[in-house]
C-alpha cells in the first residue's frame, strides 16, 4: 500500500512571485480525487489492462521476490483507469498508421505510469521504471501526471506525462524527415544536416522505400545469396540487459492493443528459446551464444555480395565474452577488417554510473574477402601504440575516456587479430568449447593484454594528476573507478 505525503504542481498566476518549484502537502481535495479515482476503476470493466502473471526470469523474479504476481499488480487505481482509458481513445482512431503512432506512445508513457518510478530530486522530474535497465523496487515511488505538466510559455514541466511523450515523439519524427549530426565547435553543439537524407518508408506522402521489419530468426529468414551490399546489427551482448523480459511490461499492453494487427504479437511474452543471451533461468551459457551468434553470421555472410561488409557492435567488461564474438566470425567464413572504438553509452547512465564499464563500443567490420591487410600488431607495444592513438582521436572529439574504456578497445583489438591469425586453418566443425580454447590461447600468444590494459590506464590516471588538484584526486580510489 502506498501513502500520498507530498505533490509537485505548478501555478502560472503565482509563478511570478515564487522561487522554485512548487511543492505542497497532500490536502483533503487531493486525497479525495485520489479515492475518488479509485472508485472509478472498481466500477470500470477494463478491456485493455493485462491480465498477464509476470513470468519468472532473471530480472522478472525481483518483482516477484517482492509480492507482484501480475502486471496490473505495478500501477496505482488512478494510473490504470487512465491508462485504460487512453487505450480507448487509442483504438477508437480509425487511421491505422495514427492507432499505432499513438500505441507507440503510450508504451512509451507506461514507463513512467507506474508505482516503481522514482523521484529525481536533483533533476526534479519522475525517473521511469527502465533508467536502470531493471525492475527496481523502491520503498518512495513517483506518480506522474497522466497529462502532463504545462508552464506558462507552454513548455513541459518535469516529464511523464502524455504532453512529454507526444513531443519526444514529434521531435523524432523531424529528426527522421531531417537527419543531421551534431558537431562540438568552441565549446558549443553545432548542428550540421545531412542533405537528402530521410529516414522511413514515405517522405511527407510523396519519395517511398521499401522498409520490412520482421519478427523472426535471422537464422531462419530466406535471403539471396550475393544480394545484400551492407549488413548493420547490434547484437545481444553476452551478459546483456534481459531486453525480453523487461519488455513484457510493455507488450502485454500493447498485446491487448495490437492484438493480430502487427507480426509478433501472436505470444504471450517476448521472450524466445532461440534468444541469444546468457540467462541462468534458461541455463544459457558461453557456448549456446558462440553457437547462435555463429548461425546468425553465417547466414547473413551467405548473402552479402563479395566484399560487402557485416558490422556490428559489442562491448563488455570480460574478455571470454570477446572469444564468443571471434569464434562466431571465424564459423561464418568472415575476416574482421577493422575495428573501430565508438562512444555508445551516455557516461551519465544511471545504470552504469560507478561500475567502471565502458561507454565505448568496438565496431568489428567483418568481410567474407579482405583485399588489403588491417591494421596489424605483434607485440603489446605495437597495440598499446594503435590503442594511445584511439584514445587522443576520443579525447579530440570531446571524450575522456576512462579504464573501462581501454579495457573494451584492447579486448576488440586482440579479439581481430586471433581473428586475422585463425582465419586460414579454422575448423568449424570441432566442439565449441574446444573452439572457444583456440580463440583463448590465440590471445593470450598474443601476450600480456591486461599488463597493456593497466599501462594506459597508469597514463591516464598520470594525465589526470596534471589537471586535478591533489585534494580531489585524494577521494578518486583508482584509475578503474573513472
Amino acid at each position: 500500500r502506498h501513502r500520498m505525503f507530498a505533490i509537485e504542481y505548478f501555478n502560472p498566476r503565482c509563478k511570478s512571485e515564487h522561487s522554485g518549484r512548487f511543492f505542497k502537502k497532500p490536502d483533503t481535495k487531493d486525497l479525495k480525487r485520489a479515492k475518488a479515482a479509485s472508485k472509478r476503476w472498481r466500477e470500470m470493466e477494463p478491456r485493455f489492462v493485462p491480465q498477464q502473471e509476470i513470468l519468472p526470469g532473471d530480472e522478472t523474479d525481483r518483482l516477484r521476490r517482492w509480492g507482484y504476481r501480475h502486471y496490473r499488480d505495478l500501477f496505482s487505481d488512478r494510473q490504470l483507469c487512465g491508462l485504460e482509458a487512453s487505450c480507448r481513445l487509442i483504438i477508437a482512431q480509425p487511421d491505422q498508421r495514427v492507432r499505432r503512432a499513438l500505441a507507440t506512445n503510450l508504451s512509451d508513457l507506461l514507463r513512467y505510469q507506474n508505482m516503481l518510478c522514482r523521484y529525481d530530486t536533483m533533476a526534479l522530474k519522475s525517473l521511469d521504471i527502465f533508467s536502470v535497465h531493471g525492475f527496481p523496487v523502491g520503498l518512495v515511488e513517483c506518480e506522474s501526471n497522466l497529462i502532463g505538466i504545462m508552464n506558462g510559455n507552454g513548455a513541459n514541466v518535469g516529464s511523464g506525462g502524455w504532453a512529454n511523450i507526444v513531443e519526444k515523439y514529434i521531435k523524432a519524427k523531424r529528426y527522421c524527415e531531417a537527419p543531421f549530426e551534431v558537431r562540438h565547435s568552441a565549446g558549443r553543439k553545432v548542428t550540421v544536416p545531412i542533405p537528402g537524407e530521410w529516414i522511413g518508408e514515405r517522405l511527407n506522402g510523396g519519395r517511398r522505400r521499401k522498409v520490412s521489419i520482421r519478427c523472426l530468426s535471422s537464422t531462419t529468414v530466406k535471403l539471396r545469396p550475393n544480394s545484400l551490399d551492407a549488413v548493420f546489427t547490434d547484437p545481444p551482448y553476452f551478459g546483456n540487459v534481459q531486453y525480453g523480459e523487461l519488455m513484457d511490461f510493455c507488450y502485454v499492453w500493447l498485446r491487448q492493443l495490437v492484438s493480430n494487427e502487427a507480426e509478433g504479437f501472436d505470444r504471450i511474452s517476448t521472450r524466445s528459446v532461440d534468444e541469444l543471451t546468457g540467462n541462468q533461468t534458461e541455463s544459457r551459457g558461453l557456448e549456446q551464444f558462440a553457437e547462435g551468434l555463429g548461425d546468425v553470421y553465417g547466414a547473413m555472410a551467405r548473402a552479402l555480395k563479395p566484399g560487402a561488409p557485416l558490422a556490428f557492435t559489442f562491448h563488455h567488461n570480460r574478455l571470454d565474452a570477446y572469444e564468443t564474438v571471434g569464434v562466431s566470425i571465424l564459423d561464418a567464413g568472415l575476416t574482421c577488417s577493422m575495428t573501430l572504438p565508438c562512444p555508445a553509452e551516455m557516461g551519465g547512465s544511471i545504470h552504469i554510473h560507478g561500475t567502471g564499464s565502458s561507454i565505448v563500443d568496438t565496431v568489428f567490420v567483418c568481410r567474407a574477402v579482405v583485399t588489403a591487410a588491417p591494421l596489424l600488431f605483434k607485440t603489446m607495444h605495437e597495440l598499446a601504440g594503435i590503442v594511445r592513438d584511439e584514445l587522443a582521436q576520443l579525447r579530440t572529439a570531446g571524450m575522456k575516456p576512462t579504464a573501462g574504456d581501454i579495457r573494451c578497445i584492447v579486448y576488440g583489438h586482440v579479439t581481430r587479430m586471433a581473428v586475422w591469425n585463425l582465419r586460414k586453418k579454422w575448423d568449424s566443425s570441432a566442439p565449441t568449447i574446444e573452439r572457444l580454447r583456440r580463440v583463448r590461447a590465440e590471445i593470450n600468444a598474443l601476450g600480456d593484454v591486461q599488463a597493456v590494459i593497466d599501462n594506459l590506464s597508469r597514463q591516464i590516471h598520470a594525465t589526470l594528476r596534471t589537471v586535478i588538484s591533489p585534494a580531489v584526486l585524494e577521494d578518486i580510489p583508482d584509475a578503474v573507478s573513472f
